[in-house]
């Protein structure tokens, strides 16, 4: 079994109750073994739309990376997700951000995600729940990356805990 680290945002509709759905089907991709408490995050990139909901969850697999990332987008379109520019606002957006200590490039999949290291609203849920995991690029753990970003309050803690996402 490997350990994937896997980033939920959402800005449209009921952002909770979406991300709620999409913890649940990503049940079927393996075991939860953490959940981050869930953050509101101002937009990266394209500015003029809703704040983000977004949190990290640390998934227990025996499925190929390959096959975890087709969950995900399977799920994102279940749920609504319809892609039209970058950064653009989402129902749900799903990232495969770690996989044990895989690194790939292919022309479906880069890990470890070549953003990751630069996102507070992945790094600072991600380093609630795994601290210590290691950046296999990197070298550095998740809570030295997190160490190294300007504190400018673009991510707030909305909800504490796996309670919210039941």
């Amino acid at each position: 079994m490997t350990v994937a680290a896997i980033a939920l945002g959402a800005n449209l509709g009921d952002r909770l109750a979406t991300m709620r759905a999409a913890v649940e089907q990503i049940r079927d991709l393996g075991t939860i073994v953490n959940i981050s408490s869930v953050y509101e995050t101002d937009p990266v990139g394209y500015l003029d739309q809703p704040a983000f909901y977004n949190l990290v969850l640390l998934l227990k697999t025996n499925l190929a990376p390959e096959a975890v990332m087709t969950g995900l987008l399977a799920i994102e379109a279940d749920l609504g997700r319809v892609r039209t520019f970058a950064n653009a606002p989402r129902a749900i957006d799903l990232d495969l951000l770690l996989y044990g200590d895989e690194i790939r490039e292919s022309l479906s999949l880069t890990l470890p995600h070549p953003r990751m290291h630069e996102r507070a609203f992945v790094l600072i849920p991600l380093a609630e729940i795994a601290p210590d995991m290691v950046h296999p690029r990197l070298k550095m753990t998740v809570a030295e990356l997190r160490n190294l970003l300007p504190e400018d309050g673009s991510v707030r803690v909305t909800c504490h805990g796996v309670e919210t996402l039941g």
